[in-house]
């Protein structure tokens, strides 16, 4: 008899009882071809895009964009700037799509909301410590209820990842549990920090961590090391939630953050979701690119296919 995902789910269900039996499951998963990964994920990287796709793309794109300000020196006036570059991504032209979400920390959350009210735009925010996570469990919970008390969308956590690397995770597991019940209705997504895990197979381990513990995205990166969003980790966590879904029945959406500024970046990323996990992720509420440069790029590349010229830098705002 085949396995139902509701069973399947259960037995899942089962190897988070404790450390050990996590540990069992994690572990003995297939470990990652590094060769064959990296190999795949350069051939799709290599596949033509015809002029009309492009510009389907490109929209997909600019809709899928979590505009992102993550700095010491943001200012409320900085984060009204940003929704509303956010809700018009260009003001010549009001047929280009709003992006996905404006994501920025738990202190300007109700700035953000105010700058995109009534657009569909959704607010984001950090949390849990951002970026390094090495605080107490009650301060990244107190962090996470202070965004959603401000009114966000969605929390985007960080792992602790000198727990998971020391092979603690129960306590990892514990942590997003108890993050993704604080959150209470806003969508949680895990940032792994991929570019300090090592190694692949800790990426596929952390990304099946995630969603075991009831992540709605995993997530990349955050943007502040210097190894962030790769196509082959991007490949291997999508092949993790397509095989995920297969198994529970339960679809989790997937954020590649950091390092993805160009139109032709962000097409390769759109080919890589496709043909990994399929259609079904080809939408702003599975899949998220965590850029701003990336947004620049992608307009002025919608111009130059809507005009036939190119504007150049001087065409968008300096985010």
């Amino acid at each position: 008899m085949p396995t139902t995902a509701s069973s399947a789910a259960h037995a899942l269900t089962d190897v988070t009882a404790s450390d050990g039996s996590l540990r069992r499951f994690l572990h003995g998963l297939p470990g990652v071809d590094t060769v064959g990964l990296e190999a795949r994920a350069a051939s799709l990287g290599t596949r033509s895009v015809k002029t009309t796709t492009k510009a389907y793309a490109i929209d997909l794109a600019i809709s899928m964009v979590d505009l992102t300000t993550l700095e010491g020196a943001d200012t409320p006036g900085k984060v009204r700037a940003l929704g509303a570059k956010a809700v018009h991504p260009d003001p010549t032209d009001r047929t280009a799509p709003t992006t996905a979400a404006v994501c920025v920390y738990p202190d300007m959350v109700a700035a953000a909301k105010e700058a995109v009210a009534g657009s569909g735009v959704l607010v984001a925010s950090v949390a849990t410590a951002f970026p390094a996570g090495r605080a107490a469990l009650d301060v990244k919970l107190a962090d996470v209820k202070d965004a959603v008390a401000a009114g966000a969308d969605e929390i985007d956590m960080v792992i602790d990842r000198g727990a998971f690397l020391a092979g603690k995770y129960l306590k990892v597991y514990d942590e997003i549990v108890a993050v993704k019940e604080a959150s209470g209705a806003a969508r949680l997504k895990v940032i792994f920090e991929t570019g300090e895990l090592s190694t692949y197979d800790n990426i596929r381990r952390a990304s099946w961590l995630g969603m075991l513990a009831g992540a709605d995205f995993i997530k990349t990166s955050t943007g502040k090391v210097a190894v962030n969003a790769t196509p082959a980790n991007t490949l291997l966590m999508l092949e993790a939630v397509r095989d995920f879904r297969a198994q529970t029945g339960v679809q989790v959406g997937v954020k590649p953050a950091g390092g993805i500024r160009t139109t032709k970046d962000a097409v390769k990323f759109l080919v890589l979701v496709k043909e990994t996990a399929g259609e079904d992720w080809l939408d702003n509420h599975w899949f998220r690119f965590g850029a701003s440069s990336l947004l620049n790029d992608l307009l002025m590349q919608r111009q130059k296919l809507a005009t036939g010229r190119y504007s150049g830098p001087d065409y968008v705002t300096v985010d």
